[in-house]
């Protein structure tokens, strides 16, 4: 059961970036009837990330301080990619904020990369 839970939010991650690139890209080339179909998915996604994420965190790693981490990190995470997009949408987004949240994006994907896989830990 771990294995298979496992599995499922580790390939949700990969497929979750995998998304919000295709939905800015498409946001952004004002493709908006697709962007709008590809985030909703992207959402989906969220909710298995998390579903998947809390049952391995409440079963397996609750006593470890570094998945308690990972686990706001990566809430975070979602967070940011929900302000890069929403904000593309409507258009609000300057040089320098634009800067800010993709940095903000940048190291949080990174930090959750390398507490996932076991690189970085406390």
């Amino acid at each position: 059961m771990y294995n298979a839970i496992y599995q499922s939010h580790a390939g949700s991650w990969a497929i979750t970036l995998l998304l919000f690139f295709i939905a800015y890209l498409l946001i952004v080339t004002n493709k908006d009837k697709a962007g709008k179909i590809v985030h909703m998915i992207l959402r989906l996604f969220y909710v298995i990330m998390i579903v998947t994420g809390g049952w391995l965190l409440f079963a397996w790693y609750l006593s470890e301080l570094t998945f308690i981490i990972k686990a706001l990190l990566a809430l975070a995470l979602i967070y940011f990619m929900e302000v890069i997009l929403t904000r593309a949408k409507k258009k609000n987004l300057d040089r320098k904020v634009k800067m800010y949240h993709w940095l903000q994006f940048g190291v949080t994907a990174l930090l959750v990369v390398l507490i996932g896989f076991n690189v970085l830990s406390f």
